[in-house]
Formats: C-alpha cells, structure tokens, sequence
C-alpha cells in the first residue's frame, strides 16, 4: 500500500529545499496541497527522488508549486517528469479568436489550397484509372471471375430506371430550343432553320451532354454513397479479407455498366429532343411533322451521330470511375458520405464539360462540323 504523502522543508547551502516522498497520488495526498500554498518562498528545489507514485493531480500539485515559488524540480523518476511536463504544457495560452490574416494572403492561401487539393485529386483518379485497367486485364485473362448478374443489375440502375426522367428532360430541352432558335430566327424570316439547330444540337452535343450530366447525378452519386457506406462499415475490407477484389466485385461492374448504357441513353435523349422539337415547330411554326423529318434527314449529317455516340461512353467512363474513386475514399465518419458524394457529382461534371470541349475542338479539327 502507498504511503502517505508527507512534505519536509530543508535549508541547504544552494537555498531552501522541498522534499515530497511518498505516494503523490489523489487518494494519498490529504491536506499536502494545502501545506504547499502555505509554504512562502523563495525555495530553490523541490526534490521528488523519495517519491514513489505519482498520478496527474500529484503531478499538477507539484507544478502549480514549482511556478508560483520559482523552483527547480528535480529527483523525479523519468515517467513522473514525462507527466510533470504535459500538465506544464496546458499552463501555454490559447487563442480563443485565431489571429487575424489579411485579406490578401487569406485570398492567395485558399487559392492555392484548392489548386493543391486540385492536383491531388487529379492525381488519385488517374491512379485509380489504372487500378480498374489492371483489374480490368486481371478479368480479360480470368473471365471466370466476371460477374454478369452484377453488371446487368447495374443495366437496369442506370440504364432502364432512367429512361423516364431522361426521356422528359430531353423531350423539354428539344422544345427549349425549337422555341427560343425560332424567337431569333423569326427576325430574319428563317423559321426553317429551326429544324437545323434542334437537329444538329441535339445530336452533336446536347443529347449526350445533358444525359451525362444527369447520370453523373442519379448514378456517379449513387456509386459514391454506396461504396463510401461499404466502406464505413468495413464491408470492402471484409472482401478484401475474403480474398474478393474490391476493384473486380464493385467497381468494374458499374463502370461496364455506364460505359454500354451512355450510348444508348444519349441516343434516346437525342430522338426524345428532336422530337420535343417537332412538336414545338407543329404547334407554333405550323411545320407538319413530315416535313420536319425529311428537312432533319437533308440537314443533319451522319458524323453528327456518330460524334455523339462516341463520346457518350468517354463521359460514361469518367462518370463511373469519379463516383467510384471518390466512394473509395471515404473515411471517419459519415458527414464524410456526403461530401464525398457531392464531390463525385461536381467532379463528374466538370471533367465531361471540359472533355466535351476538347471534343468539340477536336471534331473540328478532322473536318466533322
């Protein structure tokens, strides 16, 4: 059992000494603390080295003693000084409000926070990018391992449970564009270009643009929020424990997935804005559906379809791996779920807005305009 704390005050030729022995510990300190506020100084050491046991109240005693007579500490046994020292350093001050930054360098610090996050990011997708070609080539050459009924199920996820609002939304953008083209148009007489412009827009760019940026937001958020749950609860290192590639089981199926059905959901987009368009240039242009469609086939070529079609599964694939890569991600909690899900949808449609534009550029360039 520990002893009692007891405390002896020595004079020495180098000043007046404070020898504490015994237990410093909460239940065998008694009336020690009381006894320390009375002793006045100067006392030039407090000496531990008779000291069996201290906790963090006897090693708090022990400093607030120290500072307020001015002493040196000195004997303690190397844990009791480690424990001396960290409740010396909550004695530091805290800034309650942090130091005020000007404007400017708060500007700049955030710029280049985000430009650091930026390129981080990037960074780790392309990483991720290679991930699922390698895992891609691991299932080329073991096609045993493919998982059909997982890809089909994401078929119908992405694919067939969107063709409703997909089908709407196109079907209003094509009558959006009839409209506000034939408002322009009618200034110069030129109505019939009207056809032209839904025609030609609808099937270079808006058609799969627009069915990109919906995807990305039912199922690039989709994918991020399941695989970060999957990841909270440690089900994908339960896979990884298993010996089931992450990679294979869930991420290859949802990126196979979106890369077959962006095709053809951007072509369905496309039939449903032209024909948005139809019936706009019926109702307000007195334009017979016939005659749309025979202007539409002397006016739209064929390179017009096919660049929509072959970017539909770049923006698939961007879509997937964003939503999969930043669902990978997630860690700590599950506020980190939800920024990571907004973070797949924002990425996911910046990167096909700014692969769209060098598309664009680039379809130019080999004479299909």
């Amino acid at each position: 059992m520990n002893k009692a704390a007891s405390l002896a005050e020595e004079q020495s030729d180098g000043g007046s000494v404070l020898r504490l022995s015994g237990s410093l510990a909460i239940a065998s300190l008694h009336d020690l603390p009381d006894r320390l506020d009375a002793v006045q100084g100067p006392v030039e050491t407090i000496d531990l080295s008779d000291v069996d046991h201290m906790d963090t109240i006897g090693a708090w005693t022990v400093h607030r003693t120290a500072k307020r007579l001015g002493s040196q500490i000195s004997g303690a046994h190397p844990d009791a000084q480690r424990l001396i020292d960290t409740v010396g350093a909550l004695d530091d001050p805290v800034s309650i409000h942090p130091d005020s930054v000007p404007a400017l360098r708060r500007v700049v610090g955030q710029i280049g926070e985000a430009v650091s996050t930026a390129g981080s990011t990037m960074l780790g997708l392309l990483g991720f990018f290679g991930a699922t070609l390698v895992a891609a080539w691991s299932l080329i050459r073991h096609p045993s391992r493919f998982r059909v009924n997982a890809v089909v199920q994401r078929f119908e996820v992405v694919g067939v449970s969107a063709l409703g609002i997909i089908g709407l939304m196109s079907f209003l953008i094509g009558i959006v564009i009839a409209q506000q083209g034939s408002v322009q148009l009618r200034q110069f007489g030129m109505e019939m270009l009207t056809i032209n412009l839904v025609g030609r827009l609808t099937f270079r760019e808006l058609g799969v643009l627009m069915t990109a940026i919906m995807v990305a937001g039912r199922s690039g958020s989709a994918f991020a929020a399941q695989l970060g749950t999957m990841k909270l609860t440690e089900e994908i290192d339960a896979m990884r424990t298993i010996g089931v590639s992450p990679m294979e089981a869930l991420v290859l199926p949802r990126t196979l997935a979106v890369i077959i059905m962006m095709p053809l959901l951007g072509f369905y987009a496309s039939i449903l804005s032209v024909l948005g368009g139809a019936f706009l240039c019926a109702i307000a242009l007195d334009i017979p559906p016939i005659t749309f469609f025979q202007r539409l086939r002397e006016v739209v070529p064929i390179t017009d379809l096919w660049v929509g079609l072959i970017k539909a599964p770049v923006f698939g694939l961007i879509i997937a791996i964003s939503g999969c890569f930043q669902g990978m991600q997630v860690k700590g909690n599950a506020e980190e779920v939800g920024l990571r899900t907004t973070a797949a949808v924002v990425q996911a449609i910046f990167l096909v807005i700014v692969i769209d534009a060098f598309f664009a550029v680039f379809f130019t360039w080999v004479g299909w305009n």
